[in-house]
């Protein structure tokens, strides 16, 4: 039986005025619903190695901070107004998280039953037919790994990108930036902003859940201080609620429908962090209940953010033409630049978006390094047993971590060879988590959801409707975000997602053929096992 270990989070500990009695009473209270999580997660077959820290408003604000909406929505702002202009931003946001919606809530019933760190990749094992199981659980855990690493990349690297342009609001007497960066600046950029992630998550990990919940306030804080300067001073003017709703310019080169389409990688990149909180399942103090809840409640957080964040700069968006033309295909500063009139002014209401990119980077390596901790666990990644233990100290699986950065510093070397490197790991990442995700909501579809009557979370009609969206949006997401997204295509322009992805897919599988065919077995509990231990153990 896995032993009961109390957690260490002072802040959820600390007396705040009441009385020894009360204080002592939380804290039995708050060490018992760790036993209870970690009885749960012996029968699913692991051993507590982490310490259980994080409350449900502490998990579901760490949710938000892997989406961070306003940074998210900023570094692809160029996708939707290419591919649609206002209409594609707006509607095209409220569109995608509906959807990703219905994606939580089928992944939320999934989780209330089997609440590990190996999230979708474990749930796909339990779920699977016998006959299938081993090789459906590899597909999907090393869909899962490599989507947590490329996003955690994409983040990265989208804040050099962001972080470049936002310096080149400041131009010269010839309206050129300041800072024309070469290619080597960039990554050296990049390499140190990784490293800062890196250092933070693995040096920091017992205040993260504070550095959460404080970006809750800086983030609105940043959105509303851009939301009422961008409308209050509009130098050059403010664009009608027709404009701003309605209008509708596909510039991509595409047809009208395929073009709106191509630009809802803008919102699918923002929520693609949906799932990865479901990797934090062992650190959370009653994840079969928290963590299903925090995604969800996250993500109508994400979306009100996001709306607060977008309508008012599609009251001032400039000339749709100029913003696509901007030689840093970042528009945010752009438009922050032509709404303010004033360069000091433009960037200081793009220093929130800059640190909120560093929390979001916080997030996403912490979320990878368990991700790829709880695989290895299962002896599925080569050197899992290096890869598989926590450094106790810092009560961080330090070696997985160091994995996560190594391959994505590695990978952001393609910046030197395409300047379209953030598109392929954008939208690979995205197609890696969407394939991850679907696989346990497909085979729970296939299968009755009987499963679900162990769980506590089950929608019935409502749940099979959501799974049914989840799983079509995800055989809609494959082509599209593997598709160049400008035409005519040009090496700077290609969509290299396609090139990335097989990359992966060939990793994979030639891993599984010399390796894992023979023996890879699997998560160590079957779910016969699971399924007679839970009804000894656990009431319903």
């Amino acid at each position: 039986m896995a032993r009961a270990r109390p957690p260490q989070n002072e802040g959820v500990l600390q007396d705040n005025g009441m009385g020894e009695a009360q204080t002592k009473e939380k804290r039995t209270s708050v060490a018992q619903m760790a036993s209870s999580a970690d009885e749960l997660l012996d029968i699913l077959g692991y051993q507590a190695e982490l310490v259980r820290s994080r409350s449900t408003f502490q998990v579901a604000f760490m949710s938000f901070v892997l989406a961070s909406v306003p940074y998210g929505l900023s570094t692809t702002l160029l996708y939707p107004i290419a591919g649609g202009g206002p209409v594609a931003v707006i509607w095209g946001w409220c569109l995608v998280c509906a959807i990703i919606f219905c994606l939580a809530v089928s992944l939320g019933e999934i989780t209330t039953v089997y609440p590990t760190a190996g999230g979708v990749y474990y749930q796909t094992f339990m779920l699977s037919p016998p006959k299938w199981r081993r090789i459906a659980a590899w597909i999907c855990g090393w869909s899962y790994t490599l989507g947590n690493i490329t996003i955690t990349l994409s983040v990265n690297f989208g804040t050099t990108l962001f972080f470049v342009a936002c310096i080149n609001i400041f131009q010269d007497s010839e309206g050129n930036g300041i800072f024309a960066a070469e290619t080597y600046q960039y990554y050296l950029i990049f390499f140190a902003i990784t490293l800062l992630c890196n250092a933070i998550s693995a040096l920091g990990n017992r205040w993260l859940p504070l550095l959460d919940t404080m970006t809750i306030y800086w983030t609105f804080g940043g959105v509303f201080a851009i939301l009422i300067c961008v409308l209050v001073i509009a130098k050059n003017g403010r664009n009608s609620g027709s404009f701003a709703f309605g209008k509708f310019e596909a510039n991509t080169g595409w047809p009208e429908g395929w073009s709106f389409c191509i630009g809802l990688l803008h919102a699918a990149y923002a929520t693609s962090a949906t799932g990865m909180i479901l990797s934090m399942c062992e650190e959370v103090q009653e994840p079969a209940t928290q963590v299903p809840k925090a995604m969800c409640g996250a993500l109508i957080l994400n979306w009100l953010c996001g709306i607060i964040f977008l309508i008012p700069l599609m009251f001032v968006l400039p000339d749709l033409l100029d913003v696509i033309s901007d030689p840093y295909g970042q528009p945010l500063p752009f438009i922050l630049r032509s709404a303010i009139g004033n360069e000091g002014g433009a960037f200081a209401l793009t220093v929130p978006i800059l640190v909120l990119a560093i929390f979001c980077g916080v997030a996403c390596t912490t979320a990878a390094s368990r991700c790829i901790w709880a695989f290895s666990r299962d002896g599925a990644i080569p050197g899992s047993n290096w890869w598989k233990k926590v450094n106790k100290k810092l009560d961080v699986p330090l070696n997985a971590m160091m994995l996560s950065m190594v391959v994505q510093l590695l990978l952001g070397l393609i910046y030197f060879g395409s300047y379209a490197a953030f598109n392929a790991f954008s939208g690979s990442g995205v197609i890696f988590l969407t394939i991850a995700y679907v696989m346990p909501i497909f085979v729970s579809l296939i299968g009755g959801r009987t499963h679900l009557n162990e769980g506590s979370w089950n929608f019935g009609t409502i749940g099979v409707v959501c799974n049914v969206i989840a799983i079509a949006w995800s055989f809609f997401v494959l082509p599209l975000f593997s598709f160049p997204f400008f035409n005519p295509t040009t090496a700077d322009t290609m969509n290299y997602a396609s090139v990335v992805f097989v990359g992966g897919v060939l990793i994979c599988g030639i891993w599984y053929l010399a390796w894992g065919k023979k023996n890879y077995q699997g998560p160590p509990a079957k779910a016969e096992d699971v399924e007679r231990r839970r009804s000894s153990i656990v009431p319903h």
